[in-house]
């Protein structure tokens, strides 16, 4: 099978990426074969736009059995805890549209200028793809996805009264979008470093969650590797 792990900085996977290179047979800087399964790494850079060419351009190319998409994320729910591992099973652009006079939000679906059901939007979400071989052990979670992070205590309410998503990221609506219109079937993992709250990053466990998301990742992809297949 052909496998992509992709994310938006390399830190986020560089644990991965060096067991493959002890685990693995490297075949060049950014791919690796591993009993049924060749590996590609992708680093996209950070944000909306970055990620958006990165999967347009290799998808373009390019096809997957699976594509994975693996980093770090802010938790709006409380009840997920730091450093927990979860798949992201709807997104959306949280911070698409237009700022009022009065200083609320209209998005761009409410706005009309993007169908609520334009494909590959359903009811204005980009909902994952289901049998692709996600483990039984991660939760599922909504996501959303913006151009800046919320740290500021006035805008993270306001931002909780318009979405219900649990965790925020900054290129997962990028990755479902493209995927879903290239048909390509995918995962977006996360694990959570922190509260979305008044920014303090103090607070912030970035080693664990890094730890734990890559400890996921070897796992998959040696069951991947294993079997030869993303289904089931």
């Amino acid at each position: 099978m052909h496998l992509l792990i992709a994310s938006a900085t390399g830190f986020e996977i560089a644990p991965l990426e060096e067991w493959l290179q002890a685990n693995s047979h490297r075949i060049n800087n950014f791919s690796y074969r591993l009993g049924h399964a060749q590996i590609d790494l992708l680093i996209t850079g950070v944000g909306i736009p970055l990620s958006a060419y990165s999967f347009g351009r290799l998808f373009a190319k390019q096809s997957y059995d699976l594509a994975i998409q693996a980093g770090i994320a802010g938790a709006l729910d409380r009840n997920l805890e730091i450093g927990e591992v979860v798949q992201v099973t709807s997104e959306s652009f949280g911070d698409l549209g237009v700022e009022e006079a009065d200083g609320s939000f209209t998005s761009a679906i409410s706005m009309g200028l993007i169908d609520a059901n334009q494909p590959p939007f359903v009811k204005g979400l980009l909902p994952s793809p289901t049998g692709t071989g996600t483990p039984s052990f991660l939760k599922s979670v909504t996501g959303t996805t913006v151009m800046k992070v919320h740290g500021q205590e006035e805008s993270i309410t306001a931002f909780r009264n318009r979405t219900d998503a649990q965790v925020e990221s900054m290129e997962g609506a990028s990755f479902a979008y493209a995927c879903l219109l290239e048909q390509q079937p995918f995962l977006q993992i996360r694990a959570i470093s922190n509260y979305v709250e008044k920014r303090n990053r103090d607070a912030w466990d970035i080693p664990l969650a890094i730890g734990n998301l890559n400890q996921v990742l070897m796992d998959m992809v040696q069951i991947l590797a294993a079997t030869g297949r993303a289904g089931g």
